[in-house]
C-alpha cells in the first residue's frame, strides 16, 4: 500500500486561494476515482473537488472555513500500488472538469460546523467545545451518576434543548440512563424534586433566565457577504435619496394586464415596471450605470444595462444578473427575474449569472418597510430599492382620496454621482411610474 496526497487544484481565472466550505468524506472512508471529496468557494461560486485516485482516506489536512492556497495538500489517501507521496495529477483542472455551482449554505443547522474527520451529516449544535454532541460517555456503566466536574454530560439533543428551555445546567442533573445518560425523566425529577406541580413562574419557559451562548463561525457564503459589505462601506462614500411615488395608476394597469395576459404570458409584479423605468432613465443619466475603479481612478460607463437583482437565499444574499435589461419587454423581464431567482435559491446559478452587473436593484417586497439605506454593490456606483406599497389618504384637487403610495430608496457613490444628478435620475423614474403608459411606448 502507498499513501498519496491530493493538493488543491488550480481552478483557473487567476484564483490563488479558496475557502474550504465542506468535506464529503471522513477518515476511514473508501473513495473511488472521481468521488467528490470537498467543496471549496471562490469569490463567485462553489466548486466540487473530485478525487483522482481510489483508496481509503487516512487524513484530512484542512479544516472547514480554512482559506487554502492552490497547491496545498488537503487530503491523504492510502492506495494500492507502489510507494509514493503524491498522486499523479494535472497541474491544473479546467472548469469543465470541476462541478461548479452557486454558493449555498453549508449543510447542517445554524451554529453547526464540520471539523476534519467529520462528515457534513454530523452537525454540531449548540456548542463549540471539542465534544459538542456530548457523545463521549462521562461515566462508564449504567448506574445513576452526577456528571463529574470538567466532564461533558451525556444527553440526546432533544434533552439538551429542553434543558436549555427550562434553564437547567445539565452538569447538575443526575443521569439514570446507560453510562449516566440524562433522560427526559431525569430533567423532570431535577426540575420538580418533590413531585408537586410547578407554579407558572417556575415552569413557564417564557420567563426563564437565558444562559445559552452560541459561537457561529463566519465561513462560506456568509464570509463572502461580510467581506463584500465591509469593502463597500469602507471604500464608497454613500449618500441616500428617498422619494415618494404614487403608484395607483401603475397598480391599476398591472392588474388589467394580469387579468388579460397572465394565462398566456405570465404574471407581472412591480419589479418589471421599475426595471423598465430604470432602463429608460439611464439613457439620460449614464453616470449611474457605471463602475468606478478607485485604484486606477477610472469610471467606466456602459450602454448595456446588466441589472443585478439582490436575492435572498437560504444561504444568504446573492446577486444574479439580468443581462441586457434594455432589450426586454415587461413579460420577458418578469420571466428572467423568476428564472434567476430560482437558480440562485436552488444553488444552480452559474458564475456568469452571478457576475458582471452594472447597476443593482434590491427589493424585499411586502417586508421592504417605508425606507431603507441600501449598500452599493462595489464597484458599481448606484443601487435602487422599492419599499412596500401603502394605501394612504392624499390631497388631490382639494379632496382627500385614497392613493397607493410607495417610497423608492436609493444610494449613490458621491465620488462619481452628484446629488443633483441622483435626484434628477430618481425623479425621472418617478415620472415613468406615475404615468405608466410611457413605459410601454418608451
Amino acid at each position: 500500500m502507498a499513501t498519496q496526497s491530493i493538493k488543491m487544484p488550480d481552478i483557473g481565472e487567476g484564483i490563488a486561494e479558496v475557502e474550504l466550505v465542506a468535506w464529503h468524506v471522513q477518515v476511514g472512508d473508501n473513495v473511488a476515482e472521481d468521488h467528490i471529496l470537498a467543496d471549496v468557494m471562490t469569490d463567485k461560486a462553489t466548486v466540487e473537488i473530485p478525487s483522482h485516485v481510489a483508496g481509503r482516506v487516512i487524513s484530512l489536512d484542512a479544516a472547514v472555513g480554512q482559506v487554502v492556497a492552490v497547491g496545498t495538500e488537503i487530503i491523504h489517501i492510502e492506495v494500492a500500488g507502489t510507494a509514493g507521496n503524491e498522486a499523479p495529477r494535472p497541474d491544473s483542472l479546467s472548469l469543465d472538469a470541476l462541478s461548479l455551482r452557486a454558493p449555498t449554505r453549508n449543510p447542517g443547522l445554524p451554529g453547526s460546523r464540520v471539523e476534519p474527520g467529520m462528515t457534513n451529516s454530523s452537525p454540531v449544535v449548540g456548542s463549540t467545545s471539542a465534544d459538542p454532541g456530548g457523545l463521549k460517555p462521562a461515566l462508564q456503566g449504567s448506574r445513576a451518576a452526577l456528571t463529574p466536574p470538567g466532564s461533558k454530560p451525556v444527553a440526546a439533543p432533544a434533552v439538551r434543548r429542553r434543558a436549555w428551555e427550562l434553564g437547567i445546567e445539565l452538569t447538575s442533573v443526575t443521569g439514570t440512563g446507560p453510562a449516566g445518560r440524562i433522560t427526559q425523566a431525569d430533567l423532570d425529577a431535577h426540575a420538580h424534586p418533590s413531585g408537586a406541580s410547578p407554579g407558572k413562574a417556575a415552569s413557564d419557559p417564557r420567563y426563564v433566565q437565558g444562559t445559552f451562548e452560541e459561537m457561529i463561525p463566519v465561513i462560506g457564503l456568509r464570509r463572502k457577504i461580510a467581506q463584500k459589505m465591509q469593502e463597500a462601506k469602507r471604500r464608497i462614500p454613500h449618500f441616500t435619496y428617498v422619494e415618494e411615488i404614487d403608484v395607483t395608476e401603475l397598480e391599476d394597469l398591472r392588474a388589467r394586464l394580469n387579468a388579460q395576459y397572465s394565462a398566456s404570458r405570465g404574471k407581472l409584479t412591480l419589479l418589471p415596471f421599475l426595471i423598465r423605468a430604470i432602463v429608460l432613465a439611464v439613457r439620460d443619466h449614464p453616470e449611474v450605470n457605471a463602475r468606478y475603479d478607485d485604484e486606477a481612478a477610472v469610471v467606466t460607463r456602459f450602454a448595456a444595462v446588466h441589472l443585478g437583482l439582490a436575492t435572498q437565499t437560504s444561504g444568504g444574499l446573492m446577486v444574479p444578473v439580468i443581462r441586457h435589461a434594455e432589450t426586454l419587454d415587461l413579460w420577458a423581464c418578469a420571466a428572467e427575474i423568476l428564472r434567476l431567482a430560482e437558480a440562485a435559491r436552488s444553488g444552480k446559478a452559474t458564475r456568469e449569472e452571478l457576475s458582471g452587473s452594472t447597476l443593482t436593484v434590491t427589493s424585499l417586497g411586502p417586508l421592504a418597510g417605508i425606507a431603507h439605506t441600501p449598500v452599493i454593490n462595489h464597484p458599481e456606483v448606484a443601487i435602487i430599492g422599492p419599499n412596500r406599497i401603502v394605501e394612504r389618504p392624499m390631497l388631490r384637487g382639494g379632496l382627500v382620496v385614497a392613493r397607493k403610495m410607495m417610497n423608492v430608496s436609493s444610494s449613490f457613490d458621491h465620488r462619481v454621482v452628484d446629488g443633483m444628478n441622483a435626484a434628477e435620475f430618481i425623479q425621472q423614474i418617478r415620472g415613468y411610474l406615475e404615468c405608466p403608459g410611457t413605459l410601454l411606448v418608451g
